[in-house]
């Protein structure tokens, strides 16, 4: 008998299956370019170590290694549309104002007064200003940064001017997002980001986009295995069962695009392969579950003979999504409208191309507490054609007992899944601390995305 050709390690996927391309290949409007592309590598098999999600020594090396010489998503522009608009950033001890100095030019500041260190804005506070002044001793400086007052200026000769301007992170601005960078011999953003990843976020257009829900909520679980928990689809079997039927799980496709961008793209509208067999085209379409699908939840869902699921899907998003926001998806493949396209910007941010899931995931560490994390979830949807855009939605932070389909503006079923993908972490996080294997075992291909984010850890940090 014939034995089945070894692939070679990382080569297997899922048998008897459709691969993520040749599902997306089969769709009326076809996919450009960055969906079809491909980039897998092998990074190795060898277990992960497990103290990096509980010891605090390496919670501190991230403090010190990590955060001050990575790139941040800090919060978009629409939220400091106008001069003088500024934004408070915080990421554990560090804070910063992100603030439009002009009607070009956005500066990101150490949030600290020169003078005795106190904040010149609280966390989690924006607004607009002409100044920032210390509210303890009203020294002040303004809105370029350069020093204006020192109270009783003569009690302070030995205070120059010109060396008193508020010290300043460097920025970049992309698609929309303002990214800080503690570190002056980073490298840039595009050269940190890759030609290869910059060009797929480039085609997104995410910069016409407008924030239209914003929900947070304190995770009882490390911020790199919260962040793990969204960057495979092997789990949606045991954890997300209403969605497994029409969810091309064990057959998503998994990427890397240099040292920090990672992606997975999960088909949906097509049954998973566990369940091939087992259900009808009706059935698949019965159970589809969108991120921001509220508007399609009334339309007619019967197949005509020969339609598959995916297709209706795709034609109804499109009618649907085009009448309830005025915005126009001509040029949008159906891959686009549909698939969960996922894409990991080390080191705490998650962006999502499409329009059925548009969202953005951050995550961050509780500066007290490194077994904890704040993380977020940024709707963004289309600004309609024609209108003015939007004001952003203000954050919504939820209680630790409460419901992510609390929140308002969350789809009911979208808020279900978040619930059951955070439900699982505090068992993750006390179950790595008393296990008595010190190491996690990952998956060759439908956990590359944990090595690949591990990796990049371990640059920074160090084993």
């Amino acid at each position: 008998m014939n034995q089945p050709a070894k692939l070679g390690r990382g080569l297997d996927r899922c048998p008897n299956a459709p691969s993520t391309q040749e599902i997306i290949a089969r769709d009326k409007h076809p996919a450009p370019f960055w969906v079809r592309s491909e980039s897998y590598q092998f990074l190795g098999d060898e277990d992960i170590p497990t103290e990096r999600y509980y010891d605090p020594e390496f919670a501190k090396r991230e403090w010190e290694r990590l955060w001050p010489r990575t790139w941040q998503f800090a919060c978009r522009e629409e939220h400091i549309p106008e001069v003088g608009d500024y934004y408070v950033y915080d990421i554990g001890r560090f804070s910063f104002i992100v603030t439009r100095v002009a009607e070009d030019e956005i500066k990101a500041f150490y949030n600290a007064c020169l003078h005795r260190g106190t904040k010149l804005r609280a966390s989690g506070t924006e607004g607009n200003t002409r100044l920032f002044k210390c509210p303890f001793h009203g020294w002040s400086w303004n809105l370029d940064g350069s020093l204006r007052e020192v109270v009783c200026e003569w009690d302070f000769p030995h205070v120059r001017r010109e060396s008193f301007a508020l010290p300043e992170a460097r920025v970049a601005r992309r698609w929309g997002f303002v990214f800080i960078n503690m570190d002056p011999d980073a490298p840039s953003f595009e050269e940190y980001v890759g030609e290869e990843a910059l060009a797929h976020f480039d085609a997104w257009g995410m910069e016409q986009r407008y924030i239209h829900c914003h929900v947070a909520k304190v995770i009882p679980a490390n911020w790199k295995l919260t962040m793990e928990a969204f960057m495979e689809a092997y789990h949606v079997l045991e954890t997300h069962p209403q969605v497994a039927v029409s969810n091309a799980d064990a057959n998503s496709q998994y990427d890397i695009y240099g040292e920090h961008v990672n992606r997975f793209i999960s088909c949906l509208g097509v049954v998973s392969p566990h369940h091939a067999g087992r259900f009808t085209e009706q059935d698949v379409l019965d159970q589809f579950t969108l991120g921001d699908s509220s508007f399609v939840a009334d339309a007619e869902r019967k197949l005509r003979p020969g339609e598959t699921a995916r297709q209706r899907m795709a034609d109804l998003l499109r009618e649907q999504f085009e009448k309830a926001t005025g915005t126009s998806l001509a040029g949008v493949s159906d891959s686009e409208l549909l698939d969960c396209f996922s894409y990991t910007l080390f080191p705490n941010t998650f962006l999502f191309a499409g329009i059925s899931l548009p969202m953005v995931y951050r995550f961050r560490p509780l500066k007290d507490d490194h077994r904890k994390c704040l993380y977020e979830v940024f709707f963004l949807r289309p600004v309609p054609e024609g209108r003015p855009r939007p004001e952003p939605a203000p954050c919504q932070l939820l209680e630790p007992h409460q419901s992510f389909t609390e929140a308002q503006g969350m789809d009911p079923g979208f808020g279900a899944i978040l619930d059951q993908d955070t439900e699982n972490l505090r068992l993750e996080q006390e179950g790595i601390e008393a296990s008595a294997k010190r190491g996690l075992t990952l998956g060759n291909y439908q956990e590359i995305r944990i090595r690949h984010f591990e990796r990049a850890v371990d640059k920074y940090v160090g084993r």
